[in-house]
């Protein structure tokens, strides 16, 4: 993956890193699922990378058995 010199990722890079569409991404932020994001623009959002790093690590599991039991996230 290719690193940035911005700490932002526009919904284009996150879509890309994520391996989802700009779709999706809008249905996250419209009910607040995915990583917090900057309104920059009236049609434009940019997601800081160290609210993406978290949210990614919020939804790291030790095991598939954890992730459906909603206990025991990887540290």
């Amino acid at each position: 993956m290719q690193r940035h010199s911005s700490p932002h990722l526009t919904s284009e890079m996150l879509a890309e890193r994520q391996h989802v569409s700009l779709r999706t991404l809008e249905r996250w932020r419209g009910d607040g699922s995915g990583p917090r994001f900057l309104r920059v623009g009236p049609r434009k959002v940019i997601y800081p990378i160290a609210e993406v790093e978290r949210w990614e690590a919020e939804r790291m599991y030790a095991s598939r058995a954890a992730e459906l039991s909603g206990r025991s996230r990887a540290a």
